[in-house]
């Protein structure tokens, strides 16, 4: 083990070790009140806390992040994503969204926007349509070049999205918020799951879309066209942050059932739940009929789905999490 840093404490009047704890600050911004979680440093002698390079900073940003997230304002990294997404740079956005020309300039610096820009920061990041209607209103402040980056850029994302359902859209979202780590592989089982518990369990469906059976299990073909870049990694591009924020379209019931799926068997990689989808009854009855004609555009019915499910869950008991994982485990060990 390395020597242990250390700094010059006033109290003992030489350089002492220090431990890193968490504290909490009060701080009063525009006559309200806040209580912020931030670092400090203790003298590992005689306990009285210290001054340490960069802490200061460091918890200036803490403080930034968390005021932003309390308030509900933009934050930099979300305006440093929408730059990046649709291919503009500072002051051509600042003109698309019919601000200041340096007003991102100085938001990237560190000025905290009003509600209300940062609402339209938000609302551009998260639909490209309403970008495209920003670019449109204001094109002959933003100049062609800027103008046609940017364009294209949104004009790429709306047809990514234009395939799925509100519900598919809104399930991927709420997926997305509890599961940082999913593959396009394991989005497709997962769905899958959502779907034939969903209809178990409040005897309808959630999404209106109905799979294919591929070799790799059925897949939700506009999910795959969206994703399909990343192949077998986790899927990490802010162009995706499009996602974030439209959970608010599902019910606490819908919420429900995609924790329990993300719970049990969002545990597994995609090629594990690969194994299982490809050992039940509605896959194979539909790949199996079609593979000798090398088919892969055949649906999985959300009727055979159900049904099978609904025997499931009489064995089983898939309303619960304990009788997923027994499923599962009953599936794996097979």
């Amino acid at each position: 083990m390395g020597e242990m840093r250390k700094v010059f404490c006033v109290q003992c009047q030489k350089e002492t070790s220090y431990s890193i704890i968490n504290k909490k600050y009060k701080q009063c911004i525009k006559g309200k009140e806040y209580l912020f979680d931030i670092s400090g440093a203790l003298c590992n002698e005689c306990g009285e806390e210290m001054n340490i390079p960069g802490l200061l900073d460091s918890n200036a940003k803490k403080i930034d992040k968390q005021y932003r997230a309390l308030e509900n304002i933009v934050s930099i990294e979300e305006i440093y994503n929408l730059m990046e997404v649709y291919n503009i740079g500072k002051a051509p956005l600042s003109m698309a969204l019919g601000f200041g020309e340096i007003t991102i300039t100085r938001y990237l610096q560190g000025q905290v926007p009003s509600l209300e820009y940062s609402d339209i920061i938000k609302k551009a990041l998260r639909s490209p349509d309403f970008m495209i209607k920003c670019l449109e209103q204001n094109k002959d402040k933003v100049g062609n070049t800027a103008y046609n980056k940017a364009y294209i850029a949104a004009d790429s994302l709306c047809k990514m999205i234009e395939g799925l359902s509100d519900k598919m859209i809104s399930t991927i979202s709420y997926m997305f918020e509890i599961d940082a780590e999913l593959t396009p592989l394991a989005l497709q089982k997962i769905l899958y799951f959502i779907q034939g518990l969903h209809m178990i369990l409040y005897k309808k469906t959630l999404f209106i879309e109905e799979p294919q059976a591929w070799s790799h299990g059925p897949v939700y073909t506009n999910v795959y066209d969206v994703f399909k870049e990343f192949k077998y990694n986790p899927i990490e591009d802010k162009k995706f942050i499009i996602f974030k924020g439209k959970s608010d379209g599902l019910s606490l019931d819908e919420k429900h059932v995609i924790e329990i799926v993300v719970n049990t068997f969002g545990k597994y990689s995609g090629k594990t739940l690969e194994v299982i989808t490809n050992k039940e009854e509605p896959w194979r009855a539909v790949y199996e009929d079609t593979s000798y004609l090398c088919s892969t555009n055949s649906c999985i019915s959300n009727n055979a789905i159900f049904h099978y499910y609904k025997r499931l869950s009489e064995k089983y008991n898939l309303k619960t999490e304990d009788g997923i994982n027994e499923y599962i485990n009953n599936q794996l060990a097979g």
